[in-house]
């Protein structure tokens, strides 16, 4: 069965994308991120996705790409910030090596900016980062097998932490 080698989750600015590059290779595998899926099947950036045609189809676009990553997929999978909130994205994870990228409220937001493009953090950025993290901080912490601290650390340092707790 084609499995990826491990799925990272975690809030926007946690460096799943940054630490997913350099633990992919590392481990000399390749690096799918659903949100490259997303925006590569709706043909248009995912701030346009939610512009044009709403959250709702960004969220079903967004379900099936993890869908298909977890079933096609051997390297490492890093999924959108909000992948987890569908009920059936977090069935799919069972039984999977899922890393949980953990980053205060602080350094998520000097991470992603507050003048950020990402759609679900206009108007208060830090209001609306602050409400994310409190949503899904219940969700990440129960489907991460593997919890790992980002805070003040270079990706270099995460990458080693996982590869020792999963073993290449």
């Amino acid at each position: 069965m084609t499995r990826p080698k491990a799925v990272l989750i975690g809030p926007p600015g946690s460096g799943k994308t940054t630490v997913g590059a350099a633990l992919a290779e590392r481990l000399g595998v390749p690096l799918r991120d659903t949100d490259a899926d997303v925006e590569a099947a709706a043909g248009k950036p995912i701030g346009d996705i939610f512009v044009d045609d709403g959250e709702d189809r960004f969220r079903e676009l967004e379900r099936a790409a993890v869908a298909a990553a977890l079933a096609g997929h051997e390297g490492v999978l890093a999924l959108g910030g909000g992948a987890v909130l569908a009920a059936r994205t977090q069935e799919l994870l069972a039984g999977h090596t899922v890393v949980y990228l953990r980053v205060g409220l602080a350094e998520a937001i000097n991470r992603v900016g507050l003048a950020s493009a990402r759609p679900l953090l206009v108007l208060n950025p830090r209001a609306q980062m602050r409400r994310l993290l409190e949503e899904r901080l219940p969700i990440y912490e129960r489907l991460g097998t593997l919890h790992v601290d980002t805070d003040g650390r270079e990706p270099a340092e995460i990458v080693e932490e996982i590869v020792e707790e999963i073993g290449t």
